[in-house]
């Protein structure tokens, strides 16, 4: 459910401070040692990107343990970046925490996606819990689109995912997360372990969606199999978009338009929330979840960035 909240001490976005060398400088890379308890990874990545002279560049990119990235791209012009986010290990285990930071400084555009599906196993018992922390601060004029591939979340797992995206004065996110409970093709469902996820945007300081999502033993079978939640579909996800002024919002009749030719088990819908488009899907396929949001990101991309979409070349892999 998006709700509205209020908060204080919401951290403010990054200065829009020029930054000294951007145009000729290469990424500064710090990469710390792996920091390792026992058998469990601490990892981490901090991401700078800054415009110039020369477009968006990625001026400093420190990291701990297996977060990394590839070389940044341009297939859309020096203005916008894409980079691909790489986690080797591929999967999350008891006692793991990795924490993904983006830092966008004045007029800097990204892209940022994940090459494949990322898993969170089974906990073990004197250590259970796995979390992901994602923190994404824009200054102002800034634009990131984060697009990681689909959770998939294993029976018996205990999860704590947090999202967090600090706009400034006219700076724009996209982003969806999508969410697979269990192995269903195996006949593994979700029949045990925690859930827990938020999602937070905020616009100076000001929340503007907020997401949350528990699923633990309380409320296991009501959650995953009611009509008012999950009706026993075992993907979940939603995509955001915005904000969006006025003289550019589309009817969502249009937006419906879009993807009425597409095959599609699951069931669907967006609409307008104040200045920011929000669509959700349930059903029981990954690909299907990400080519409903690839089909509204294509509508809505032109009116809020004034730039065609052009899909990442690896999600044709």
């Amino acid at each position: 459910m998006t709700q509205l909240k209020s908060v204080t001490d919401v951290p403010v976005a990054l200065s829009s401070t020029d930054v000294v060398g951007a145009d000729n400088a290469q990424a500064v890379s710090d990469s710390g040692p792996a920091v390792v308890n026992g058998s469990t990874w601490q990892a981490s990545i901090d991401l700078t990107f800054a415009k110039g002279v020369r477009g968006t560049r990625l001026i400093r990119s420190k990291h701990q343990g297996p977060l990394y990235t590839q070389k940044p791209f341009y297939p859309e012009g020096e203005a916008l970046c894409h980079l691909y986010l790489l986690h080797p290990p591929g999967g999350i285990v008891s006692g793991d925490h990795l924490k993904i930071q983006l830092n966008l400084l004045a007029e800097a555009q990204a892209l940022v996606t994940t090459p494949g599906a990322s898993r969170i196993y089974r906990a073990r018992h004197h250590l259970p819990v796995q979390r992901q922390t994602i923190s994404a601060r824009l200054s102002p004029g800034a634009s990131i689109e984060w697009f990681p591939m689909e959770t998939i979340v294993f029976d018996a797992a205990c999860v704590e995912l947090d999202t967090q995206i600090y706009l400034s004065a006219d700076s724009h996110f996209t982003g969806w997360e999508i969410t697979c409970f269990g192995l269903p093709a195996s006949g593994h469902g979700f029949q045990q372990g925690s859930f827990k996820q938020r999602y937070a945007i905020y616009s100076d300081g000001v929340p503007v969606f907020i997401d949350q999502l528990t699923i633990d033993d309380e409320n296991r079978i009501t959650f995953l199999s009611g009509q008012a939640s999950m009706r026993d579909f075992t993907v979940s996800g939603f995509i955001v978009l915005g904000p969006f002024c006025d003289k550019t919002v589309p009817q969502t009749d249009r937006l419906y338009a879009a993807v009425e030719n597409l095959s599609c088990d699951g069931v669907f819908g967006i609409s307008l929330v104040g200045e920011f488009f929000i669509g959700r899907y349930l059903g029981h396929r990954a690909d299907e979840a990400r080519e409903l949001f690839s089909a509204w990101w294509k509508e809505l991309r032109p009116l809020l960035l004034n730039r065609p979409a052009r899909p990442p070349r690896i999600w044709a892999c």
